[in-house]
Order: C-alpha cells, then structure tokens, then sequence
C-alpha cells in the first residue's frame, strides 16, 4: 500500500488580501506548494488586476495567471459586518498577506497588533513599496518606482544609453519571492516560540539587495557602476556576441575556462598571453577591444553552431531566447514544467506559468484556475466559519460580500 501524498504546506491556510503583482505572485507560490490560499476581494470590482489585459471571454488572463490555486471570496473590510467576517478568518489563519500602503489595515482597525490579539499565532505578511518603517513608508510604490530607486535602472541599458527600467515586473517579483522567503521563515520561528510575527518587504530594499556587487565595486573604488549592455563588470569575456543570424552569449567564468576557448574555440592562443588580456580585471577594462577579435570567429557561424561549438569543449554558451523560442523548448517548457495548462471556468484551456522551486519529494502542483469574483462564497463562509446560507444571502443584499 502506497504512501498518502503529502504536499509540502497542505496543513496551512494563508488569508490573501493582495492585489496585482508582488503578493499575489507570493500567494499563487504558497497554493502551488498545498496551503490553502483564500483571496479576499473587494465586492464587485476585486482585484486591480482583473482589469488589466489580455483578456479572453471577458476575463482577464493577467489576473488568472499570478492567482492560480487559490479559492476565492469577497468582503467588504469597511464594514463593520466585514470586519467581524474578517476577524473570524483571522482565527482560521496561519498565514496573512498584504500589499496595502502601511497604515491602511490600521485605519480599518485591522492592523497586525490588532490581528495577534485575536490570533497570536498569525504570521502577517506585508509586502509594500518602502517598508512599514522609515521615511519613506508612507509613499505609494509601483515595480517602476523600485527599480527607478533601487538602482536597477541605473546600471541597465545600453552603454552611453539612458537607464532603462527592466523588461519585467523585476521589483514585484523579487518582492513576492522575499515575501515568500519571509512567511516561511517566520512559521519556523513559530514551531521554536509558538509566536507569529510581522514580516515587513520593501520591494526598493528587494530591488538594491539584488544589485549585490554593484555595491561592492563602488565601496571600494567610488566610481559609479555604468551602464555597459551585456557586458558584465566583473567578468570578461562575459557577454553577447554577434552570430551570423543573431546574437549569442558566451560565458567565461574563470581562467580555465577563458584559455579553452582560446585554445580550443577561437584558436587564438595569443590572446592568452596578450597584456590587455592577461587578467580579468584586464580583460573587463578592454572587453571592447577583445570583443572584436571573438567576433572575428562568432560572425562566421549561426547562434546554433556557435552555442554547440562552444558548449562541446565545456564552456558556458546559450543562444539569447525569445518569449516564443522559450516556450518551444523542450527543456524549460515541458521537462522543467515551467507552463502549465490548466482549465478555467470562464477563460477555458490556459497555460499560466510554472514554479521555479522543485522540492524532488513534494513537487509544486498547479491544477486549480484562478477564482472567478467571489466563487467560493459559499464555501468558505458556510464550510470553514460554518454561517448560514441565509446569513450569506443577507450579506450579498448589505454589499457586505
């Protein structure tokens, strides 16, 4: 007789008052792994993000996508009526998220010293553009404004060119993933103390943690990093190169590596013991004037010979991948599961993107579509708090759910 799978927070149920990017991208990670994820919305409107596009039969696929595995209510947390519902959830909760502006669940009398009162077991999971504390907490901050001013933007884009805001929500994302990091820290902590806790994320603090060296470079010299394209500013050779049908990269992590290709690629064992390339603070200093002579080879064949060319002597080499050619790769797309169809009530068939994190004996599991607005009503308020269906009726009439 087989063992009972076991899905690796399958005991937990996780309150999600999130709306369109970081906590909900938080919360779809929690679902994938088991925990019971309850998204609470705004009665009629809901989520920002069910107006955003693409749409299909009139929902949207954005919201579908970052609110997989999860069921579905309304309240209204203005109400007196909502916030009593509210509190009764709370009690129900391991786990709270939210991505209000600080100070907006404490104008609702909502806040988390109000919640562990109730609860002092909750581990509350916020999640907003500066933080709950300093003195910019009180601002309002979208994924632009944290790249803009955690320096990512400062440091990408084309050499000489303006700062350039990442082609993805990169703020918003490293913000749900440290949120994610955060919750699960803080439920260990809670199996030592028997206590939860406020967990604060900032995605500006997000965003300036993942410039990591950038940081080191101008401590220790006090120049500015610069924008330099592909170019990496402590590694050399480390970039795109021209093919015959595109562009390639070529990734030369350390000495050995540098001379195979050299030796072994490029057939220019010279540039080994050339004096402008000798280190690799030498080689960064002339990438440019390098760059050229790898070019000289790169430019006479496609991105697939070089990539296979490059690859067969051991040295890190990949082509530089499209939205379309990603999701046509065997590797990532189908081996990896990093697309997953699923079926909506509404939408109908859908792939929503995969999870990143493989745990080998309790793999993520995306099978349940985003909720419709309010789906599981019923379910939640007459199975988990166990109201009436009359109870459930009257509060549709207060615009109370």
């Amino acid at each position: 007789m087989g063992l009972e799978k076991v899905e690796a927070l399958q005991n937990l149920v996780v309150l999600d008052l999130t709306r369109v990017v970081a906590g909900p991208y938080a919360g779809s990670i929690l679902g994938d792994f088991g925990a019971e994820v309850i998204k609470i919305e705004v009665p009629e409107k809901g989520d920002d993000a069910r107006s955003y596009g693409p749409y299909r039969n009139g929902e949207s696929v954005y919201y579908a996508n970052l609110n997989r595995n999860k069921k579905g209510i309304t309240l209204n947390l203005k109400t007196e009526e909502g916030k009593k519902i509210f509190l009764e959830l709370v009690n129900k909760a391991d786990i709270l998220l939210e991505n209000y502006r600080p100070g907006v669940m404490e104008r609702l009398g909502l806040g988390y010293e109000v919640l562990r009162e109730k609860n002092p077991r909750l581990i509350y999971g916020a999640v907003s553009g500066f933080g709950c504390y300093g003195s910019y907490s009180d601002r309002p901050g979208y994924d632009i404004i944290s790249q803009a001013m955690g320096g990512l933007m400062s440091v990408t884009g084309a050499k000489n060119g303006d700062p350039t805001r990442s082609g993805n929500a990169m703020g918003d994302i490293l913000g749900g993933m440290n949120l994610v990091i955060g919750v699960l820290m803080a439920l260990n902590v809670r199996t030592l103390t028997g206590k939860g806790q406020k967990v604060d994320v900032s995605l500006v603090d997000s965003v300036v943690a993942s410039l990591e060296n950038a940081y080191t470079r101008y401590f220790e010299s006090g120049q500015l990093p610069v924008r330099n394209g592909n170019a990496y500013a402590s590694i050399a050779p480390y970039d795109s190169y021209q093919a015959k049908d595109g562009q390639v990269i070529i990734a030369c992590g350390n000495q050995k590596l540098y001379e195979k290709l050299c030796n072994e690629v490029l057939h220019m064992p010279w540039m080994i013991t050339d004096e402008r390339f000798l280190t690799v603070s030498l080689r960064v200093q002339n990438n440019e004037i390098q760059k050229k002579y790898i070019e000289e080879w790169t430019t006479q064949y496609t991105v697939n010979e070089i990539v296979e060319n490059v690859l067969a002597k051991g040295i890190p080499a990949g082509p530089i991948y499209n939205v379309r050619q990603i999701t046509e790769d065997k590797h990532i797309a189908i081996e990896r599961e990093m697309f997953v169809e699923i079926e909506h009530p509404v939408i109908g068939k859908m792939k929503v993107n995969g999870n990143p994190i493989k745990l080998m004996d309790n793999m993520p599991e995306i099978s349940k579509p985003a909720p419709t607005l309010g789906q599981h009503n019923e379910e939640i308020f007459c199975g988990l708090l166990k109201h009436s269906e009359e109870q459930i009726k009257e509060w549709r009439k207060h615009n109370i759910i």
